[in-house]
């Protein structure tokens, strides 16, 4: 009966983001079968970590959507998720609650689960909230470097601690819902591997994820083939599989991998 109401609570919830224009229709199918399983197998504290993951993401996306204007660019898909989007940055949870399934005694997939939300939602806050920074960011692998807004692997003062309090926030929502009386220690550590996963993203798009050239528009830029321009762009650096889906997967991964880590210590 849980997978039942999960997959209706699921199902509800992604309709009602389709309207929203929050997802496109493969992104509400996608979010769909990633609810299902995160609600219906982990149960409502899960959900409760997911929707603010959702909720806070795209209601952010929302509210700076006018500093972000001309960035459009620069990112391979626009803020209606699709399911490439979902899947990339809900698919280390998603495994970590069907574990549950199996464990549903441990603590570590709850802890899994938890840090790979916290990496998402702090890349995702970084992202959103980045723009904000008066000054232009510098490339994480070479600090040096001034690059533009909205360029992969770039980081920023007001961005790093952005992404530190969105992964302080699931990392919160998860010490107060667990049943297995967490306490400050695993706060800091949900905290330190979702900002730990959010990093690593910006390392993995500094250094290898596809990124491409526009010859007209002379820009980096992660769309393919064509820029928003029409223009054909020309891959300059990166493995051509690397797109940003799984780049956002890495990202959640990293988080997951860092907590149960630093747990195991």
């Amino acid at each position: 009966m849980q997978l039942l109401y999960g997959f209706l609570l699921a199902v509800v919830i992604a309709f009602l983001a389709y309207r929203a224009h929050s997802l496109n229709r493969s992104g509400a199918f996608a979010a769909a079968f990633v609810g299902t399983i995160i609600f219906g197998v982990g149960g409502w504290q899960w959900a409760a970590l997911l929707l603010t993951f959702f909720i806070t993401s795209s209601g952010l996306s929302r509210a700076f959507k006018k500093r972000k204007q001309g960035l459009d660019e620069k990112y391979s898909k626009g803020h209606e998720r699709d399911a490439g989007q979902v899947f990339g940055n809900g698919g280390s949870a998603t495994l970590f609650a069907l574990l549950h399934g199996f464990f549903p005694e441990a603590i570590w997939p709850w802890l899994g689960f938890a840090a790979a939300l916290a990496a998402v939602n702090a890349d995702t806050w970084a992202t959103e909230l980045g723009v904000l920074n008066p000054h232009p960011p510098r490339m994480i692998n070479n600090l040096r470097k001034v690059v533009e807004k909205g360029t992969s692997g770039g980081i920023s003062l007001v961005g790093t601690l952005a992404s530190l309090a969105g992964s302080a926030l699931i990392a919160l929502l998860a010490v107060l819902l667990s049943t297995e009386h967490l306490n400050t220690d695993h706060w800091l550590l949900i905290t330190f591997s979702g900002l730990a996963g959010s990093l690593f993203d910006s390392l993995l798009g500094a250094t290898v994820q596809a990124i491409y050239f526009c010859p007209k528009d002379q820009k980096e830029t992660e769309r393919h083939p064509l820029h928003t321009c029409g223009a054909e762009t020309v891959q300059i650096r990166g493995w051509k599989w690397l797109t940003n889906d799984w780049v956002n997967f890495g990202c959640g991964a990293m988080g997951a991998v860092v907590a149960l880590w630093l747990g195991m210590l």
